[in-house]
């Protein structure tokens, strides 16, 4: 049977099928994501431009890494679900050969050995892996019977283990217990059985008192700032009570753009990067950090929308991890910078200066628009 006899058949389903049709289904984008995060990348070059000291270059460089972000996304919503299972292992086992290049003959900065210097630029691996972990934990999930056995749960935590313990060694310890819940949560939406997850929880308590012994020194300072900030005021605890009195102090409307005191006069240090979000209630005041919330609400929605829009496995199980793990970046940085969780050195997603952060979650958004729109074209 042609087109043209189902839809003499069945001429409801040929009307849906002409009407779906349209410009946006050619390019495999989705629309209301891309205009979300462009206004989101609008505002974080708004704020930055206050952030950096009025610095236009930090500007220029930051517009520059947004755009090559969204080419890389618009790139990756073109390829088949299929080419990313097909090469989700190879890419997952250079992630791991970059990571132990780094222990060897990477470069460091203020205490952690974290890039591979390249001509131009320095490159850091940990970032890919927020995306290479989540995407071999669905294509290795995704070819099983779901939800996963006690075996091929543990080979997933395997999987989860290896690039975790590289990133810890850098070390980066806010980094790598972030890309090992990206992939924990593609374990939480393949249906895995509670006791598992319980016994997982019991293991992960009695083996606490042993990472307090492997972390460094300025990482266990880190959590006793946190219980107690104003133990060192002008040291350890500087950094967090000066955003929380920058947060404080600007009140619902705020100082106005470039009107803050504690960012302008550099009281508060990282302004542009993971503190920035301190910058925002300042010279914003809650009604700035109130906009900026709910255009993350709007892309968290509009990606956990999509995912239940997909019905293979693997497409399900990626595009809900790389929501939730968005999510959990804007829920760490914001709680870190208010002094609600030790500060990890997570920067605010598409607000905080960086390059290879901001190229990693593009890229992310780009495998979530390629496994929504290309299970919408099999749908249609």
């Amino acid at each position: 049977m042609n087109s043209r006899d189902f839809e003499r058949t069945m001429p409801e389903a040929g009307h849906h099928l002409r009407r779906k049709k349209g410009w946006w289904s050619y390019t495999h984008l989705d629309a209301w994501m891309l205009f979300f995060l462009f206004v989101l990348c609008c505002f974080g070059l708004f704020v930055l431009y206050s952030a950096s000291g009025q610095d236009v270059d930090y500007v220029i460089r930051q517009a520059i890494r947004i755009g090559a972000g969204f080419a890389v996304l618009i790139v990756l919503a073109q390829f088949s679900p299929r080419i990313l299972i097909r090469w989700a292992p190879w890419v997952y086992a250079a992630g791991v050969v970059l990571l132990l290049m780094v222990m060897f003959f990477g470069v460091g900065a203020k205490g952690a050995q974290r890039w591979i210097a390249l001509p131009g630029f320095r490159f850091q691996p940990s970032e890919v892996m927020k995306l290479i972990l989540p995407l071999m934990v669905a294509c290795y999930l995704a070819k099983r019977s779901l939800p996963p056995s006690f075996k091929h749960s543990l080979i997933s935590l395997v999987l989860i283990g290896m690039p975790t313990v590289l990133i810890m060694r850098q070390p980066d310890l806010g980094t790598s217990l972030l890309i090992a819940a990206s992939g924990v949560f593609v374990l939480l939406f393949s249906g895995i059985r509670w006791r598992y997850i319980l016994g997982a929880l019991g293991i992960a308590a009695a083996a606490l008192p042993g990472l307090w012994m492997v972390m460094k020194d300025y990482q266990r300072q880190r959590v006793l700032t946190f219980m107690d900030p104003e133990s060192d005021p002008l040291g350890s605890g500087w950094n967090i009570i000066q955003s929380k009195t920058a947060i404080g102090s600007g009140g619902v409307w705020g100082k106005g753009w470039l009107g803050g005191t504690q960012s302008q006069l550099d009281f508060l240090p990282e302004s542009h990067t993971d503190f920035i979000i301190a910058v925002i209630a300042e010279e914003l005041g809650f009604i700035g950090v109130a906009a900026l919330l709910f255009i993350y609400i709007l892309i968290v929605g509009r990606g956990l929308w999509m995912a239940t829009r997909v019905s293979d496995s693997f497409g399900r199980l990626v595009a809900g991890s790389i929501v939730l793990t968005f999510f959990v970046y804007v829920v760490v940085n914001i709680g870190m910078v208010s002094g609600l969780l030790p500060v990890v050195g997570v920067p605010l997603p598409m607000i905080s200066y960086g390059g290879t952060s901001i190229v990693t979650l593009m890229a992310g958004f780009g495998i979530l628009m390629s496994v929504y729109s290309h299970k919408q074209m099999v749908m249609r």
